[in-house]
């Protein structure tokens, strides 16, 4: 879906929207940036490149609408922010969840593409009969630049 302002367009009125270019300017800012967990603010910044007559208020009634409608997730990454992703069914490829890992240093937050709670929730199915719907995994630890940074200290 990358930069194809068609497919913003099919995917808002799929959703029942009305079309308008702030709206397809900020599902592109979050389309475009995978992985990257922005901030209301962030997306505002990326969007008024473009669209300088663009106001927050508006980037938040709109992302509060996706929200609303499933096509963007909020995430709580522990920082005292509220971040925002594309959500997993409105995504160009649909794939497995996607977890987060935490540097407990830097702050540093990234994406582990894998879901290794697939076999569990099946196992959780078959013997409650409790289907999950959707699971958010934060690991926390030391990433990699941080932790050669300590090592180089001690």
């Amino acid at each position: 879906m990358t930069g194809n302002p068609e497919q913003f367009r099919e995917l808002l009125k799929k959703n029942g929207l009305k079309v308008t270019t702030q709206r397809a300017a900020i599902l592109e800012v979050l389309v475009d940036r995978p992985g990257m967990h922005l901030t209301a603010e962030e997306i505002y910044d990326f969007v008024k490149i473009r669209h300088p007559e663009i106001g927050l208020a508006t980037v938040y009634r709109t992302i509060q609408l996706f929200s609303e409608l499933g096509l963007v997730d909020k995430l709580n990454l522990d920082d005292g922010f509220v971040r925002y992703e594309i959500s997993k069914e409105s995504a160009p490829v649909h794939g497995h969840h996607h977890h987060h890992l935490i540097c407990l240093d830097c702050g540093a937050v990234f994406a582990f593409q894998d879901d290794l709670l697939e076999a569990l929730e099946t196992r959780i199915l078959e013997q409650t009969g409790f289907v999950v719907q959707d699971h958010e995994v934060k690991l926390y630890g030391r990433c990699e630049a941080c932790r050669a940074m300590q090592s180089k200290a001690e």
